[in-house]
């Protein structure tokens, strides 16, 4: 047996043997639109997984991971997702934040950060999208100042996820004065429970509440909280991007393929399988699936992939309340209680916005990959 092979027997083994008892009822809780659910449970849940060394998998082991190769991370996401084993609340800090740090913190911040991460202390949240500046990263205006020794955070962000749950957001500010675009900009690390900073939920079409918009008003974070050098905070950010789009998207494909059974046995029984429309939209899911799971296998452009992957999932909601029929159209009970269904179609929506737009995805995949020219800005 190879130890890819071993490794996935090791964590399958241990997620049978554990989600069980209190935990059980965890299986298939959280997620997109789902965020509310058994978040107190569910992070009562990692801070186990954390206990057993199972978070953290593929940091190097000196910083408290387990050093896994890329294959066995890909292991352990699709072993995850297969147990139906709960959505993690710290994907922020373990997938995003943490391995920025590991490439590009210092050894302090190294030292202060990651393992609280690890033990799964402290929750992060994304600081990037602004009101004029969502797709048009590089136009942020949320503002810091150096002063006695000390970052003074002014601006506001927009669809911040989970940071009504965070104690910390990794904020890209500008601190060049009169700087513009993608200059001047720094990555900055700012703790939330302070007066300076206000969080407002905002409640999304699945009636649920899991973005944010945060203020920062004279918020502050001291001077060594800058991760790389002042100025140097685009590249950074879009390190972190690409960690975003990382191996943990396998086992987003393994929650796709369930929604994907789900709703061919659905259409079974309920007959819209009959359909010749219908059958082969179902079709063209399934090879839409296993052309994803080809293209992740291989390291398809991170920007590709998210177009890809967003456009997949958005058609197979609307799909889904195809296949529901006239009754997707009513609620489940009053006042808003949505099936599985109606809240697919609906937080699917955003797909094809956060984590980078699909009109910016696909300037980026032009002009970057394929060399064409850059768009025209006024």
């Amino acid at each position: 047996m190879s130890s890819v092979e071993e490794f996935r027997t090791e964590i399958r083994g241990w997620l049978k043997t554990h989600l069980s008892g209190s935990f059980a009822a965890l299986r298939g809780r959280g997620g997109p639109g789902r965020e509310h659910e058994a978040f107190a449970e569910r992070l009562t849940w990692e801070r186990h997984l954390a206990a057993h060394g199972w978070t953290c998998v593929g940091w190097p082991k000196q910083y408290g991971g387990r050093g896994a190769s890329t294959a066995e991370q890909i292991a352990f996401h699709e072993e995850y997702a297969l147990a139906d084993a709960p959505a993690r609340v710290n994907h922020i800090g373990e997938q995003l934040l943490g391995p920025t740090l590991l490439d590009h913190g210092t050894e302090e911040q190294k030292a202060r950060f990651l393992p609280p991460i690890r033990a799964v202390g402290e929750l992060w949240c994304q600081g990037y999208s602004e009101p004029g500046a969502g797709s048009d990263l590089a136009a942020v205006r949320t503002r810091a100042t150096l002063t006695d020794g000390r970052w003074v955070v002014d601006g506001q962000k927009i669809w911040t996820s989970l940071a009504h749950e965070a104690q910390w957001c990794f904020v890209l500010a500008r601190t060049e004065p009169g700087s513009r675009r993608h200059r001047g900009l720094s990555y900055l690390l700012v703790p939330l429970d302070q007066p300076g900073v206000e969080i407002r939920p905002i409640v999304q079409l699945t009636g649920t509440s899991e973005f944010n918009e945060v203020y920062f008003d004279g918020a502050v974070t001291d001077a060594a909280n800058v991760v790389g050098a002042p100025g140097d905070g685009w590249r950074v950010a879009m390190a972190t991007l690409g960690y975003e789009r990382g191996v943990s998207t396998l086992g987003q494909q393994v929650g796709f393929r369930r929604e994907l059974d789900a709703l061919v046995a659905l259409a079974r029984r309920n007959g819209a399988a009959a359909d010749p429309d219908i059958r082969d939209r179902l079709t063209r899911a399934w090879a839409g699936l296993e052309a994803l799971r080809a293209g992740a296998l291989r390291g398809t452009d991170p920007s590709a992939a998210k177009l890809y992957w967003s456009h997949w999932h958005r058609d197979l909601g609307e799909l889904a309340l195809e296949v529901c029929g006239p009754a997707a159209t009513l609620a489940a009970a009053a006042p808003y209680e949505l099936d599985d269904w109606q809240r697919l179609f609906l937080f699917s929506r955003a797909d094809t916005v956060y984590a980078g737009s699909s009109e910016i995805q696909r300037n980026i995949i032009a002009e970057r990959v394929l060399g064409l020219p850059k768009e025209p800005r006024p």
